[in-house]
C-alpha cells in the first residue's frame, strides 16, 4: 500500500496531465472504474476482476492525495475513518458479548438503526442520504424511502397505470415537438418505470445492466459474423444485421 501512495505522491510531483487534475476532474472516473469493477465481475474472470479493483483503488489514493496536498486529510485518514464506521456499525461482531446470536434480519435492523443515529444531526430531509448516486439508483432509493412513510402505490397493478399515464403525456409531447416538454416528459416515463419495477421486486439499475450486457453480446456476434463473411458492417442493411441478432439470440442463451 505504501509502493502505491508514494507513487501516487510522485506523478503528482512531476506528470504533467496528474498535476492538472483537481478532486472535481475526476469524479467521472471513479463512477466509471466503479462500473467496470461490475461489469468485471459479471464476466467472472478473476484476473479482470483485480486488475479492475485497483483501477478503482487508484481513484480512492488519488483524491486522498489531492486532498493531503490541501491539508484536509490523507489516505490513512480514510482508512481510519472506514475502520472506525465498520466497527461501530459492527457491535454484535466487534461486542459480541453483549448480543444474542443475530440472524440476518436483525443485522439490517441494527446497522440500519446505528445509521439513523449517526445523521440524525446533519439530516434535514429522508431523502437527502440518496442524492450523490447513478439515476436509476437515485430513483429507486427515493421511491422507496417515500414508501416507508405510505407515500406510494397499493400494487403493482397501480404504478403500472402511472406509467401509460405517462407514455401517453410523452406521445402528446413529442406531436407537439416540444424538446423541453419531451425531455420532462420522458424522465417522468423513466421514474414511473423504476418505480414499477420496484413494485415487482426488481432492481432497475441491476435490470439495465443486464441488458446493456445482452446488447454487447449480441452486437460483437454480429461484428463477428460480419468478419467472417467478409462484410462490410457498415454497408450492411438493417434487415441483414437483423438476421444475425436473431442468430445471437439464439446461440448466446
Amino acid at each position: 500500500m505504501q509502493k502505491l501512495l508514494d507513487i501516487m505522491q510522485q506523478l503528482r510531483d512531476q506528470c504533467p496531465w496528474d498535476q492538472a487534475q483537481t478532486p472535481e476532474s475526476l469524479t467521472q472516473y471513479a463512477i466509471e472504474e466503479a462500473y467496470e469493477v461490475e461489469d468485471a465481475v459479471r464476466q467472472g474472470d478473476p484476473e479482470h476482476v483485480k486488475e479492475e479493483l485497483g483501477d478503482l483503488l487508484l481513484q480512492v489514493v488519488f483524491q486522498a492525495q489531492m486532498y493531503s496536498e490541501r491539508g484536509a486529510f490523507d489516505f490513512q485518514d480514510v482508512v481510519n475513518t472506514i475502520s472506525e464506521k465498520l466497527i461501530r456499525r459492527h457491535p454484535h461482531v466487534f461486542q459480541a458479548k453483549q448480543f444474542d446470536q443475530l440472524t440476518q434480519e436483525d443485522v439490517a435492523t441494527l446497522w440500519q438503526k446505528i445509521k439513523k443515529e449517526e445523521k440524525k444531526a446533519q439530516k434535514s430531509s429522508r431523502l437527502d442520504k440518496v442524492k450523490h448516486a447513478p439515476a436509476l439508483i437515485q430513483a429507486q432509493e427515493i421511491q422507496k424511502n417515500a414508501a416507508k412513510i405510505g407515500f406510494d402505490f397499493e400494487t403493482a397493478q397501480d404504478a403500472y397505470v402511472k406509467l401509460e399515464e405517462e407514455l401517453a403525456e410523452l406521445n402528446e409531447a413529442v406531436l407537439h415537438n416540444n424538446s423541453d416538454e419531451i425531455q420532462d416528459e420522458l424522465g417522468d416515463c423513466l421514474f414511473s418505470l423504476i418505480n414499477l419495477g420496484r413494485k415487482l421486486g426488481v432492481s432497475s439499475e441491476r435490470a439495465l445492466l443486464g441488458t446493456i450486457h445482452k446488447f454487447r453480446t449480441r452486437f460483437t456476434y454480429i461484428e463477428d459474423q460480419a468478419v467472417k463473411q467478409r462484410l462490410n458492417i457498415e454497408e450492411m442493411s438493417l434487415q441483414d444485421m437483423d438476421y444475425f441478432w436473431e442468430q445471437a439470440k439464439h446461440q448466446l442463451k
